[in-house]
Protein backbone atom coordinates (compact mmCIF):
# COMPACT_ATOMS: atom_id res chain seq x y z
CA UNK A 1 0.00 0.00 0.00
CA UNK A 2 1.22 3.50 -0.79
CA UNK A 3 0.56 4.68 2.76
CA UNK A 4 3.08 2.19 4.10
CA UNK A 5 5.71 3.48 1.70
CA UNK A 6 4.94 7.09 2.62
CA UNK A 7 5.04 6.09 6.30
CA UNK A 8 8.49 4.55 5.82
CA UNK A 9 9.81 7.62 4.05
CA UNK A 10 8.30 9.89 6.71
CA UNK A 11 9.88 7.84 9.51
CA UNK A 12 13.28 8.11 7.79
CA UNK A 13 12.78 11.87 7.70
CA UNK A 14 11.90 11.98 11.39
CA UNK A 15 14.94 9.88 12.33
CA UNK A 16 17.22 12.11 10.28
CA UNK A 17 15.93 15.20 12.07
CA UNK A 18 16.44 13.38 15.37
CA UNK A 19 20.06 12.61 14.46
CA UNK A 20 20.61 16.24 13.49
CA UNK A 21 19.25 17.35 16.86
CA UNK A 22 21.56 14.88 18.62
CA UNK A 23 24.53 16.25 16.67
CA UNK A 24 23.66 19.77 17.82
CA UNK A 25 23.33 18.55 21.41
CA UNK A 26 26.73 16.87 21.14
CA UNK A 27 28.28 20.11 19.84
CA UNK A 28 26.64 22.01 22.74
CA UNK A 29 28.07 19.54 25.27
CA UNK A 30 31.61 19.54 23.92
CA UNK A 31 31.67 23.29 23.34
CA UNK A 32 30.61 23.99 26.90
CA UNK A 33 33.11 21.49 28.29
CA UNK A 34 35.87 23.24 26.37
CA UNK A 35 34.67 26.59 27.67
CA UNK A 36 34.87 25.24 31.24
CA UNK A 37 38.44 24.03 30.69
CA UNK A 38 39.40 27.36 29.11
CA UNK A 39 37.90 29.40 31.95
CA UNK A 40 39.62 27.16 34.50
CA UNK A 41 42.98 27.75 32.83
CA UNK A 42 42.39 31.50 32.65
CA UNK A 43 41.43 31.61 36.33
CA UNK A 44 44.57 29.73 37.33
CA UNK A 45 46.66 32.05 35.15
CA UNK A 46 45.07 35.06 36.86
CA UNK A 47 45.89 33.60 40.28
CA UNK A 48 49.48 33.04 39.20
CA UNK A 49 49.68 36.58 37.86
CA UNK A 50 48.43 37.95 41.16
CA UNK A 51 51.35 36.08 42.72
CA UNK A 52 52.44 37.23 46.13
CA UNK A 53 49.79 39.95 46.34
CA UNK A 54 47.37 37.22 47.50
CA UNK A 55 47.88 35.22 50.64
CA UNK A 56 48.10 31.45 50.40
CA UNK A 57 44.76 31.12 52.15
CA UNK A 58 43.07 33.54 49.74
CA UNK A 59 44.53 31.69 46.74
CA UNK A 60 43.38 28.36 48.19
CA UNK A 61 39.84 29.69 48.87
CA UNK A 62 39.59 31.28 45.43
CA UNK A 63 40.72 28.08 43.73
CA UNK A 64 38.32 26.01 45.82
CA UNK A 65 35.38 28.28 44.95
CA UNK A 66 36.29 28.21 41.27
CA UNK A 67 36.54 24.41 41.33
CA UNK A 68 33.07 24.13 42.83
CA UNK A 69 31.60 26.54 40.27
CA UNK A 70 33.24 24.66 37.42
CA UNK A 71 31.95 21.35 38.78
CA UNK A 72 28.40 22.75 38.96
CA UNK A 73 28.70 24.15 35.46
CA UNK A 74 30.01 20.89 33.95
CA UNK A 75 27.33 18.90 35.80
CA UNK A 76 24.67 21.30 34.52
CA UNK A 77 25.87 20.86 30.94
CA UNK A 78 25.90 17.08 31.39
CA UNK A 79 22.38 16.95 32.83
CA UNK A 80 21.00 19.39 30.25
CA UNK A 81 22.46 17.54 27.28
CA UNK A 82 21.46 14.11 28.62
CA UNK A 83 17.90 15.30 29.14
CA UNK A 84 17.82 16.94 25.71
CA UNK A 85 18.90 13.62 24.18
CA UNK A 86 16.13 11.83 26.08
CA UNK A 87 13.58 14.35 24.79
CA UNK A 88 14.78 13.94 21.20
CA UNK A 89 14.68 10.14 21.49
CA UNK A 90 11.15 10.22 22.89
CA UNK A 91 9.95 12.73 20.29
CA UNK A 92 11.34 10.60 17.45
CA UNK A 93 9.78 7.48 18.95
CA UNK A 94 6.35 9.09 19.41
CA UNK A 95 6.38 10.74 15.98
CA UNK A 96 7.25 7.40 14.38
CA UNK A 97 4.42 5.66 16.21
CA UNK A 98 2.06 8.45 15.15
CA UNK A 99 2.98 8.04 11.49
CA UNK A 100 2.42 4.28 11.68
CA UNK A 101 -0.95 4.83 13.38
CA UNK A 102 -2.07 7.40 10.80
CA UNK A 103 -1.07 5.00 8.03
CA UNK A 104 -3.03 2.16 9.63
CA UNK A 105 -6.08 4.38 10.15
CA UNK A 106 -5.94 5.52 6.54
CA UNK A 107 -5.90 1.89 5.41
CA UNK A 108 -8.90 1.04 7.59
CA UNK A 109 -10.75 4.12 6.35
CA UNK A 110 -10.18 3.13 2.72
CA UNK A 111 -11.33 -0.44 3.39
CA UNK A 112 -14.50 0.64 5.12
CA UNK A 113 -15.49 3.40 2.68
CA UNK A 114 -14.05 2.09 -0.57
CA UNK A 115 -12.61 5.53 -1.31
CA UNK A 116 -8.96 5.33 -2.40
CA UNK A 117 -8.21 9.05 -2.38
CA UNK A 118 -5.79 8.71 0.54
CA UNK A 119 -3.74 6.07 -1.31
CA UNK A 120 -3.60 8.33 -4.35
CA UNK A 121 -2.43 11.26 -2.24
CA UNK A 122 0.14 9.11 -0.49
CA UNK A 123 1.49 7.84 -3.81
CA UNK A 124 1.74 11.40 -5.11
CA UNK A 125 3.48 12.60 -1.92
CA UNK A 126 6.23 9.93 -1.88
CA UNK A 127 8.50 11.60 -4.51
CA UNK A 128 8.30 14.94 -2.68
CA UNK A 129 9.07 13.26 0.64
CA UNK A 130 12.04 11.45 -0.91
CA UNK A 131 13.37 14.77 -2.24
CA UNK A 132 13.04 16.30 1.23
CA UNK A 133 14.93 13.33 2.70
CA UNK A 134 17.87 14.06 0.40
CA UNK A 135 18.04 17.64 1.69
CA UNK A 136 17.61 16.57 5.31
CA UNK A 137 20.32 13.93 4.91
CA UNK A 138 22.72 16.66 3.77
CA UNK A 139 21.76 18.78 6.79
CA UNK A 140 22.34 15.78 9.07
CA UNK A 141 25.75 15.12 7.48
CA UNK A 142 26.79 18.77 7.87
CA UNK A 143 25.65 18.85 11.50
CA UNK A 144 27.67 15.69 12.12
CA UNK A 145 30.72 17.32 10.50
CA UNK A 146 30.25 20.39 12.69
CA UNK A 147 29.90 18.31 15.85
CA UNK A 148 32.99 16.31 14.85
CA UNK A 149 34.95 19.49 14.18
CA UNK A 150 33.98 20.94 17.54
CA UNK A 151 34.67 17.70 19.39
CA UNK A 152 37.83 16.87 17.52
CA UNK A 153 36.50 13.31 17.20
CA UNK A 154 33.40 11.67 15.69
CA UNK A 155 30.12 12.83 17.19
CA UNK A 156 28.20 10.34 19.34
CA UNK A 157 24.75 11.13 17.98
CA UNK A 158 23.76 7.51 17.44
CA UNK A 159 24.64 6.59 21.05
CA UNK A 160 23.35 9.73 22.65
CA UNK A 161 21.50 7.92 25.45
CA UNK A 162 24.74 6.56 26.91
CA UNK A 163 26.58 8.57 29.56
CA UNK A 164 29.04 11.00 28.03
CA UNK A 165 32.67 10.15 28.57
CA UNK A 166 33.69 13.58 27.31
CA UNK A 167 32.48 15.17 30.57
CA UNK A 168 34.83 12.91 32.47
CA UNK A 169 37.61 13.78 30.03
CA UNK A 170 36.95 17.50 30.52
CA UNK A 171 36.93 17.05 34.30
CA UNK A 172 40.26 15.22 34.10
CA UNK A 173 41.69 18.08 32.02
CA UNK A 174 40.51 20.55 34.66
CA UNK A 175 42.15 18.50 37.43
CA UNK A 176 45.41 18.21 35.43
CA UNK A 177 45.41 21.97 34.83
CA UNK A 178 44.92 22.63 38.53
CA UNK A 179 47.70 20.25 39.50
CA UNK A 180 50.04 21.96 37.06
CA UNK A 181 49.29 25.29 38.69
Amino acid sequence: MANQKLATVTNELIESYGNTAKNVISAYRVGNERAAVFMDRRFIAALEKAGSRLSAKTRKNALSAEQKLTAYYVKGVEVTSDNANLVVNKAVELAGKGVVQVSANAGRFEKSTGVTTLSSLATAAVPAAQAVIKVVAKIEAKSSELATKIAGKPARAKTATAKATSVKTAAKKVVRTRKAA
